[in-house]
């Protein structure tokens, strides 16, 4: 599965609450998102993987400043992504990377082996797990192990992403989980993305450490176009973890 023509694509301004709201249902498909959110880079990732920079426009928002406008009337659950289409607003990231793979042109991201497709709806049901879990961990030191029922130390992100690399492990016809890219890897790699800087900053724990599937799927996506510019800054994302995380555990 081959990816269309890199698109360049100057990013448009964040709009806070002094923007004015862009109209509303005028026949342009527009992609609600914050560039800092992951769950809306799962839908970045698939609209432009797909060569949709020109079908679907980027609407980035503050999120710590909204415009009041997005709630009244545009989206109103107020939350990131949120796809305008054919005179309706949608949201759910899982629900719209499967909206734009199956609405819209360009390379198809879901699997037409049945047993991949289970395979699938298997691990995208466990993307909520894994994200509750490892940001659950963040809220302690994620490194320290626990024991486990068969005697074995594990600390609680060891666990998760031993999962993943045994995922990985299922098809042997390519790198990622379904052996080609799919939709499920886009739905992981956000989270992934933010999990891997984070911990390797703050913690000093390397996610890939004897989990070769896991680094080799990491180092194959940061060969896609589609996913390279929706990548976060490791910097900004740093400090904003850290205040988000580091002051429960100051307060423990």
């Amino acid at each position: 599965m081959a990816a269309t023509t890199c698109v360049e694509e100057v990013l448009p301004p964040v709009l806070d609450s002094t923007s004015d709201q862009p109209p509303l249902f005028d026949g342009t498909t527009r992609l609600y998102i914050a560039y800092t959110c992951p769950f809306a880079q799962r839908v970045w990732i698939t609209r432009d993987y797909k060569g949709l920079q020109e079908q679907i426009k980027l609407v980035p928002l503050n999120l710590q400043n909204r415009p009041a406008w997005y709630k009244e009337k545009v989206y109103p659950e107020n939350k990131v992504p949120a796809l305008e289409h054919n005179n309706k607003v949608i949201g759910e990231s899982l629900d719209l990377i499967k909206y734009v793979d199956s609405n819209f042109g360009g390379p198809s991201l879901w699997p037409k082996d049945p047993a991949k497709q289970e395979f699938a709806e298997k691990l995208l049901s466990y993307t909520d797990t894994l994200n509750r879990i490892l940001f659950g961990s963040f809220k302690g030191d994620p490194t320290k192990e626990k024991e486990a029922s068969d005697g074995s130390y594990l600390s609680v992100p060891g666990v998760a992403f031993d999962h993943l690399e045994t995922a990985l492990h299922k098809f042997d016809d390519g790198p990622f989980f379904l052996g080609q890219f799919s939709l499920v890897d886009i739905a992981y790699i956000p989270f992934v993305e933010r999990f891997q800087i984070f911990l390797s900053e703050v913690w000093k724990y390397d996610i890939t450490a004897s989990r070769p599937k896991l680094a080799a799927w990491i180092e194959e996506l940061n060969k896609i176009d589609g996913y390279k510019r929706t990548k976060c800054d490791p910097k900004e994302l740093v400090e904003f973890y850290k205040m988000r995380f580091l002051p429960v555990i100051m307060s423990q």
